[in-house]
């Protein structure tokens, strides 16, 4: 039998039901209230005035809300204080369009930037320049601010925006168990006009790591990698780490889809939040591929054949700095609640 709440479908359903939810819960000073109001019945005017400070007329007031609301306590709750005729900023009309029209030349250009082009204007036109932070509350307060957002046409010729893509991004801070969290990235080598890339993978808890060279670039080959080096690991890792780029799309995320995986996505032209696998690759590069480069481009099946000799070597033998002399493959003993047959 399928079962399925009242508001399955409904859009909003739930969102309404939270604020129901939040409205009906009381305000912490709701019940301090209601006990001064207790202490004012008991103990009269002046004991509660000494008490907490509190005047005449506000404890009336408290105590008529409360009594308009048939003892509901929520009529205690605090009102806004903030005041009923706001003062609004006064901005002269040609400097608002002045900054969308230099918005709009130059599409979504900064506060500061803007500032410095100003100044000519300002001086010509004899309008005081407002500060950086006057031009980006200028910015701030308009409608659309000030956004150009570059269009596209759909299928039937109207005009669509193009809406960014948000991509998750590895947390500040964030410490992963072993195994959970694999960083990703894909060395390229180029000779005599031909390119040839690797896969890589690296555990950056306990420097786990698995290569492999794929003959392009394409995410159809990276998938394929990918698949072949998950079956080697003991158990399915919980995210990937990798940067934007289109090796890692389709084909690729839709392996990771398949496992389960979560994917995180460094930020654009920053490699340091990927710098485990970065240091990796270098390793992997000065250690190995730098001897067999003639291989990676003549013969790959012989040259993942010796990169897999290479790789046992480095997780089982070699030992770390970062593990304190240990192998990767001996820190996971050690930190692995499993039994030692777990990994034969």
């Amino acid at each position: 039998m399928q079962v399925r709440h009242k508001g399955y479908r409904i859009r909003g359903f739930y969102r309404v039901a939270q604020i129901g939810y939040c409205w009906a819960m009381r305000h912490p000073d709701c019940h301090k209230r209601l006990k001064i109001l207790s202490f004012f019945d008991k103990h009269g005017l002046a004991a509660t005035q000494d008490a907490f400070g509190i005047s005449r007329r506000t404890l009336y007031r408290w105590k008529a809300a409360l009594k308009a609301a048939g003892g509901d306590a929520s009529a205690l709750t605090p009102r806004s204080c903030a005041p009923k005729r706001k003062r609004r900023p006064m901005t002269d009309p040609r400097l608002v369009e002045a900054i969308r029209r230099l918005r709009n030349e130059y599409p979504n250009l900064g506060k500061e930037k803007l500032h410095l082009l100003l100044q000519p204007w300002c001086l010509e036109e004899g309008i005081r320049l407002p500060s950086v932070s006057t031009i980006g509350r200028i910015i701030a307060r308009d409608t659309h601010k000030m956004r150009l957002v570059p269009r596209r046409l759909d299928a039937r010729g109207r005009i669509k925006p193009m809406r960014r893509v948000r991509k998750m991004r590895r947390p500040k801070g964030f410490q992963g168990e072993p195994l959970e969290v694999f960083a990703t990235d894909t060395i390229e080598r180029f000779r005599d006009g031909q390119r040839a890339y690797l896969l890589t993978l690296i555990d950056p808890v306990s420097r786990f790591a698995c290569a492999c060279a794929v003959p392009s670039k394409s995410s159809r080959y990276t998938a394929a990698a990918l698949k072949a080096i998950l079956s080697l690991l003991p158990s399915t890792p919980r995210v990937l780490l990798s940067d934007n780029g289109s090796e890692f799309e389709r084909h690729f995320a839709d392996t990771a889809q398949a496992y389960g995986i979560q994917r995180w996505y460094t930020y654009p032209k920053t490699p340091k939040m990927n710098a485990h696998c970065e240091r990796f690759n270098r390793t992997l590069q000065e250690t190995f591929v730098d001897y067999h480069e003639d291989l990676l481009f003549t013969d790959l099946k012989e040259f993942n054949r010796k990169l897999a000799q290479w790789l046992l070597a480095y997780n089982t033998v070699l030992p770390h700095h970062s593990l304190n002399g240990f192998s990767p493959l001996q820190f996971l003993i050690q930190h692995n609640k499993k039994c030692q047959r777990y990994w034969t």
